[in-house]
């Protein structure tokens, strides 16, 4: 049985991804939030939910305890939370770790927006642990699976992705952690 920690399971993304998850019977969830009264009912026995913050590296490494996998849905100070992040999983042992930045992080200059997730790449690839950042463009709702990835270091395509497109590759890693080692991956809908 893997076992997925998602840290901001609160999120939209997240949440898609837990819904994706949620019936397969080779993975146990623990959801980590902020505020789990923003959680879906429809959870599970499969589901341990924690409430606590991501800022609080002692509860996080609470929550890392028996995990294989580390999915990171976050916004604000990225750079404080991956680190604590970081650290925690490098403590407990714990070495898959999922992250979501953001599309232009390694554009000059630097949009000072995108600035919180460079870092939050930055730290994950030095951090010696098996990463997968993905790097998405701006979301959709619309309900459809259409994603391409592009290597860091080669051009960024497209102008959107579907939430449901990034949850459904972050599933994809999450059951085929092997295929996604040391990937730093922008994503977006093809032809956008």
């Amino acid at each position: 049985m893997k076992k997925v920690l998602i840290i901001g399971a609160s999120g939209g993304i997240a949440q898609i991804v837990t819904d994706l998850l949620l019936n397969d019977k080779t993975i146990n969830l623990t959801l980590f939030a902020r505020k789990t009264n923003r959680l879906k009912s429809n959870l599970n026995s499969k589901c341990t939910v924690i409430e606590g913050d991501a800022m609080d590296k002692e509860a996080l490494k609470t929550a890392m305890h028996g995990q294989d996998i580390v999915y990171v849905n976050l916004a604000g100070d990225l750079e404080r939370m991956t680190k604590n992040i970081v650290g925690a999983m490098q403590e407990i042992g714990v070495t898959k770790i999922i992250a979501i930045s953001s599309i232009g992080i390694y554009d000059t200059p630097l949009k000072s927006v995108l600035v919180p997730y460079r870092k939050l790449a930055d730290v994950i690839e030095a951090s010696g642990l098996d990463y997968t950042i993905l790097r998405p463009e701006w979301f959709s709702n619309e309900n459809e699976v259409d994603y391409e990835t592009t290597l860091k270091g080669t051009p960024e395509k497209g102008s959107v992705i579907s939430r449901k497109s990034l949850a459904t590759l972050i599933t994809e890693i999450i059951k085929t952690p092997e295929q996604f080692k040391q990937l730093n991956l922008g994503v977006n809908k093809p032809n956008s």
